[in-house]
């Protein structure tokens, strides 16, 4: 807790901007496949970039055990549609 503390008071000054643009939201989404060598499921990752400035981002295990790497690759992207359909309601 006090590391953490330590650390919100030296970046107090520190602070992202975004400014308004015409650039498109653009994603990124990628999957392992089998990573957790103890009950095989996959990783998947993804973020979301307005401009060059990142505004939403995710990385966690998936729920349920891929049997290959494009099952992986559609959970991971299935999640990422999902946060697309937010933001764009948003």
């Amino acid at each position: 807790m006090k590391r953490i503390l330590r650390y919100l008071k030296g970046t107090a000054n520190k602070c992202l901007v975004y400014q308004k643009s015409d650039q498109d939201l653009t994603a990124f989404v990628d999957a392992d496949f089998a990573g957790d060598i103890r009950n095989r499921k996959s990783f998947s990752g993804w973020i979301f970039k307005l401009g060059n400035c990142a505004i939403s981002w995710e990385s966690k295990k998936q729920c349920t055990v891929a049997l290959s790497t494009t099952e992986a690759e559609y959970m991971a992207l299935s999640e990422c549609c999902k946060e697309a359909i937010y933001l764009k309601r948003l």
